[in-house]
């Protein structure tokens, strides 16, 4: 059986810390930026954790 290949679309989205814990990009800070606050703005352009459910599917999908 060959080997599982890991989802291109999920390695250039994701990243997995030395910890284990599997970091993303916040939504909602790509478009239509003009009518939000600076400091929601300010807020969103940091990464956030994987949490709950996805956590499994983002895990099988990077191969880990």
């Amino acid at each position: 059986m060959p080997k599982m290949k890991t989802h291109s679309g999920a390695k250039k989205r994701f990243k997995v810390t030395g910890s284990g814990k599997i970091m993303r990009r916040s939504s909602n800070l790509n478009h239509i930026l003009e009518k939000k606050a600076p400091a929601r703005k300010r807020r969103l352009h940091g990464e956030t954790e994987v949490t709950g459910g996805k956590r499994k599917h983002v895990r099988k999908q990077l191969g880990i």
